[in-house]
């Protein structure tokens, strides 16, 4: 800390991005006793005690009035218009001020992480202030304001979310400057949904190292944490309704709710995914009545087969069954590479679907549309319990007699599949596409099948939400927020033993960072990839 400032100050430009976004509301929660949350640092706690208000008052501020250096932090800020005057930094007289009781996570892990006691007010000469407005403006619900002057900051914004992510701009900057300069930052995310996708499935990850990411994540202003808990090789979840489906390596329920509070306490909403009707070993190798053969009695692996009631049973009570475990907004079906569907001729080797095809849904359907038709009543499973469903891009197919249901949205993933679609086709029929293109963001263990492990520089260089499939972006009138809602960087365990959770860590660090810049504000970054990185080890 206590780094010497620039006498002057090249002033960080940016137009706040117009549009309400989605925000995350947290009420009532308290963090995991982690990072200083639990207000424990030194003896610092709250400031409420009797006779508090009679200590003598802080001095005011002192130090040269220039302009201090525009925030340090990950992403950046979008706008920041400095004030002469010697800034803010923490002093004996310091205090995280939080009257709303629904802002006590956010005090609490500001004032742990500042090493500095929590008070309900008011605030004065020294002080971070946290408050809310509760009207959204034009940067929404997640944006915030941060003003620092006369040696106190004071962080506001239309939600609990805001003022979060304004915290977080805070403490990462005085981790790299030592303080915050006098000034105003107006900030608000370009995407709202910006988010990390985790298969824990083909490898198992501890509760506590998904609780790191989150700690990360929560840093980074990314809000959505996807966990691909099932798959071929395992399904990763404890199981009340069919516990025969369960693998000895699991994450429990308990488990599972700490990694939600956590999340929640970050404004990270987590989504899960039961992927089908592929992608189900695990389930098979329980049931394997309902295991998809060929007409030659080959496996199709991992494919359940959706001519059978029972199949859809057994994946509705799973997904029923998790509901209330995960209690955010979303829900992740799956829906890619059946294998059914990536034969050169579907109907001839797989007589059976053919037929069920056609006796449910007429003579001129096929195969596709019973796997559509699988797909929309398990997307209307979840709408039941209040979710949106979202759904791998190659589970949309093109034509055929039955329709995707509306109120989904489309995870594009690839465009290498059979009868691949280009991510235009799904934005011309109306859908919301997120972004997880797996030429910049698919982190795969191994690098089989010519995948390569992405880099941070290449995502921060070269890669924005609007690029979708490949190096080229969509045309700009699809690439506004209402079309493309946000990205995801994914790690997927093809190969799980190629990497230790150890070196999964290390090696997705600046790429989730590039990631987070870049979903935040796709503009051209202002550092260079060397300043980006250089800034990253200030602000951890």
């Amino acid at each position: 800390m206590g780094r010497n400032w620039p006498k002057t100050l090249a002033v960080s430009g940016g137009v706040l991005a117009a549009g309400a976004v989605a925000a995350l509301t947290l009420n009532g929660l308290t963090g995991d006793g982690q990072d200083g949350e639990d207000g424990g640092h030194g003896g610092h706690g709250t400031d409420d005690r009797a006779g508090a208000s009679r200590t003598p008052g802080p001095p005011p501020p002192t130090g040269p009035a220039r302009l201090g250096p525009a925030p340090s932090a990950i992403p950046s800020v979008r706008d920041w218009q400095p004030v002469r005057g010697p800034g803010w930094k923490p002093t004996k007289w310091t205090r995280v001020v939080a009257a709303r009781a629904s802002l006590a996570d956010e005090a609490k892990l500001l004032a742990g992480e500042l090493k500095v006691p929590v008070s309900k007010g008011p605030a004065r000469t020294g002080d971070v202030e946290l408050k809310t407005s509760g009207e959204a403006g034009k940067g929404g619900r997640e944006a915030y304001t941060l003003k620092s002057g006369k040696g106190r900051i004071t962080v506001s914004g239309a939600s609990d979310t805001g003022v979060f992510y304004g915290t977080r701009t805070l403490i990462q900057t005085y981790r790299a400057q030592g303080r915050f300069a006098d000034g105003t930052v107006e900030d608000a995310p370009d995407r709202p949904q910006r988010g990390f996708s985790l298969d824990i499935a083909r490898k198992h990850f501890s509760a506590d190292w998904i609780e790191d990411r989150i700690r990360e994540m929560g840093d980074l202003k990314l809000n959505q944490l996807q966990l691909h808990l099932s798959d071929d090789q395992a399904f990763r979840i404890e199981s009340d309704t069919h516990p025969e489906v369960v693998s000895d390596q699991h994450l429990t329920k308990d488990q599972i709710r700490r990694i939600v509070k956590l999340a929640a306490s970050r404004h990270i909403a987590v989504i899960p995914e039961i992927d089908s009707p592929g992608h189900l070993g695990a389930v098979l190798k329980a049931h394997p009545d309902l295991q998809l053969r060929s007409a030659s009695g080959n496996v199709a692996r991992g494919a359940i087969d959706i001519s059978k009631p029972k199949a859809a049973k057994i994946v509705d009570d799973l997904l029923g069954e998790y509901a209330d475990l995960f209690p955010g907004r979303y829900w992740h079906l799956g829906g890619d590479e059946y294998q059914a569907l990536m034969t050169e001729n579907p109907s001839r080797s797989y007589p059976g679907l053919a037929a069920k095809a056609r006796s449910a849904h007429g003579g001129a359907a096929d195969i596709q549309d019973l796997a559509t038709a699988w797909l929309n009543d398990r997307a209307e499973t979840v709408r039941k319990h209040g979710k949106v469903p979202q759904v791998w891009n190659d589970g949309m197919h093109r034509d055929g007699t039955v329709k995707p249901s509306k109120g989904r949205e489309v995870a594009y993933w690839t465009g290498k599949e059979i009868g691949a679609r280009q991510p235009e086709e799904y934005l011309k029929e109306g859908w919301k596409v997120l972004n997880l293109n797996d030429e910049y963001l698919y982190y795969v263990l191994g690098q089989p099948n010519d995948f390569t492990y992405p880099t941070g520089e290449r995502i921060y260089e070269q890669w924005t939400p609007a690029v979708l499939r490949g190096t080229k972006p969509v045309p700009s009138k699809w690439a506004g927020s209402d079309r493309i809602p946000g990205a995801r960087f994914a790690v997927w365990g093809d190969l799980a033993h190629a990497q230790t959770t150890e070196q999964v860590a290390k090696g997705i660090r600046m790429p989730l960072k590039a990631t987070a810049q870049k979903i935040w504000n796709p503009s051209k970054p202002k550092l260079s990839w060397p300043e980006f990185t250089a800034l990253a080890d200030k602000v951890e």
